[in-house]
C-alpha cells in the first residue's frame, strides 16, 4: 500500500469516527462547473450527473425549484441551466400556517423552522443569470397558476407534507422524459411530512425513486 493511500485512509478512518465521510471527486468526469467549497458533494455531484444527462438527450423544458430559501441550490440550478427559464416558488417569508397546521395535526413534524431570513432581492443577487429566473412569491399551489410550461428538472425543497405532494402533482405531469425531481428531505426525520408525501404519490402513480445518502436525504424521481 502507498503512504498516500496509507494516509487517506487513516484520515478518512478519523473523520468517520465523528461523522463525517470523505468522497472521492467526480474527476474521470469533465465537470461543467467545479463544484465550490463546503456543499452537500453527494446532492450537487448528482446534480451534475442529472444534468449532463440532459444535455446529452437534449430533454427539452425549463427548471424550477420549489422552496428556495436564501438561494444556494437555485444559484446551482441557475448557473448550470443558464439557458433555460428558472421558475423561484417560495413565500419568501417562512412557512405558511396552513401547511405548518397540516404538519402539527399528522405529527410529521413541529413546522417551527425558522425560513423567514430571506427575501427575492437577496436571493437574485446572487444569480449569475438573474435575467433567466421568474419569481412566484406566495402561497404554492396558488402560483403556479397560469404556469404552462414542460420542465426538464424541478428541485423540491418545501419541507412539509402538503407543499411537496402539491409540487409532486403539478410538476410530474409536466416534467419531460428523461428529466428528474428531486426531492429533498426524503429522509429527514425532523421532517417526516416530505417522506410520507413521495411514499403516498408514488404509490398512486405506480412510479419509482431512487433515494440518496445525502445530508438531507434526497429522493430522486425521473421520467
Amino acid at each position: 500500500m502507498s503512504t498516500a493511500r496509507f494516509l487517506f485512509q487513516k484520515f478518512a478512518k478519523l473523520l468517520s469516527a465523528k461523522g463525517l465521510y470523505v468522497a472521492k471527486s467526480l474527476n474521470y468526469k469533465t465537470a461543467t462547473a467545479p463544484l465550490p467549497i463546503n456543499l452537500d458533494y453527494v446532492r450537487h455531484a448528482t446534480l451534475g450527473l442529472c444534468f449532463q444527462e440532459i444535455m446529452t438527450k437534449q430533454v427539452p423544458g425549463n427548471v424550477a425549484e420549489l422552496g428556495v430559501y436564501r438561494g444556494d441550490f437555485a444559484k446551482r440550478l441557475n448557473l448550470l441551466f443558464s439557458d433555460r427559464k428558472l421558475y423561484l416558488f417560495d413565500t419568501f417569508t417562512g412557512f405558511d400556517n396552513q401547511d405548518v397546521a397540516k404538519e402539527k395535526a399528522s405529527g410529521f413534524s413541529a413546522g417551527d423552522q425558522n425560513f423567514a431570513d430571506t427575501s427575492v432581492e437577496m436571493v437574485l443577487r446572487k444569480m449569475p443569470f438573474a435575467h433567466q429566473c421568474i419569481v412566484k412569491q406566495g402561497f404554492f399551489p396558488a402560483t403556479a397558476a397560469g404556469v404552462d410550461d414542460t420542465f426538464c428538472f424541478v428541485s423540491l425543497d418545501a419541507d412539509l407534507y402538503d407543499p411537496i405532494l402539491e409540487g409532486l402533482r403539478f410538476f410530474y405531469p409536466r416534467l419531460s422524459a428523461g428529466g428528474y425531481i428531486f426531492v429533498h428531505d426524503f429522509n429527514n426525520d425532523q421532517y417526516k411530512g416530505a417522506h410520507q408525501a413521495v411514499l403516498e404519490f408514488c404509490r398512486a402513480e405506480g412510479i419509482g425513486f431512487t433515494p440518496l445518502p445525502d445530508s438531507g436525504g434526497t429522493a430522486v424521481l425521473s421520467k
